[in-house]
């Protein structure tokens, strides 16, 4: 197949995957990066860290987030053979919306906590933090990882 040949459902498929691989990739990343973090000794390691999330979550992880959902919601309008009423397109737009919320709710207060415990020197608190802030985003994960095998096996058809 050449490039010429590929209609706009391939293309939507491929930046979804695309989209995919980052969020996810970059969850894992994130989560090991944190976890080594905390076995840190240097009392400026976490906010180093949650500095870096203020960066990577606006500028990789939100608009890979996004995507995700619209190149997903987009595969399925331009499909013939899906429709929203199908078991695998709801399960995958619900674990999307869980994981969404884990971040918005959880994740984001977690990572200013810890960085406002860190500016202000404390070192436990920012630690304590990031281990809550690291065990949401193995909930994360966990539901990204689902997620995938969702899109793969598209159980119920």
């Amino acid at each position: 197949m050449t490039l010429a040949t590929q209609t706009l459902y391939d293309w939507l498929r491929f930046l979804h995957v695309l989209a995919a691989m980052v969020w996810v990739g970059g969850g894992v990343m994130l989560a090991v990066t944190a976890a080594r973090v905390l076995r840190d000794r240097d009392p400026a390691a976490v906010g180093r860290f949650t500095g870096s999330l203020r960066v990577l979550g606006p500028r990789v992880l939100a608009p890979a987030t996004v995507a995700v959902l619209g190149l997903g919601i987009g595969l399925v309008v331009e499909s013939d053979a899906w429709d929203f009423g199908q078991f695998w397109v709801q399960l995958g737009l619900g674990l999307f919306a869980a994981a969404f919320l884990v971040g918005a709710v959880w994740q984001s207060r977690t990572a200013l906590a810890a960085t406002r415990a860190a500016a202000r020197k404390d070192d436990a608190e920012a630690r304590r933090q990031l281990r809550r802030w690291l065990s949401g985003y193995g909930l994360i994960v966990l539901l990204l990882v689902v997620a995938v095998w969702d899109m793969t096996t598209k159980p119920g058809l």
